[in-house]
């Protein structure tokens, strides 16, 4: 039996989910999905600035989960720059811990 996932720490919730070419109909195109966990590790990692040790504490998984997750999202995001497809951030298994929220409050998404 797999050990249970544990709920990744997510700081950001991103105001806009759906990126997609110029000139490219809805109906025509291919999309990738990004799950909201692995655009916190971009959004650490690339945007932020941070590096992977600290990134993942912050996350509250290890550094190799912290790997796997980013290395998962850069593949896609790839995928979608070189191939000309949608992005969608949605799903994932993580629980928003953002501004706003107050010390010890939860937003849970899975």
């Amino acid at each position: 039996m797999p050990r249970p996932r544990i709920p990744r720490r997510v700081w950001f919730q991103p105001g806009f989910t759906y990126f997609k070419p110029v000139g490219v109909p809805l109906a025509n195109i291919l999309e990738v999905i990004i799950t909201v966990d692995e655009m916190e590790a971009i959004r650490l990692k690339d945007y932020e600035g941070l590096d992977q040790v600290k990134a993942a504490k912050r996350m509250g998984i290890s550094q190799p989960t912290f790997q796997r997750i980013y290395e998962s999202a850069r593949r896609k995001i790839a995928d979608a720059l070189v191939n000309g497809k949608a992005i969608r951030i949605e799903g994932g298994h993580y629980t928003f811990v953002g501004r706003g929220f107050g010390r010890g409050r939860f937003g849970r998404r899975f």
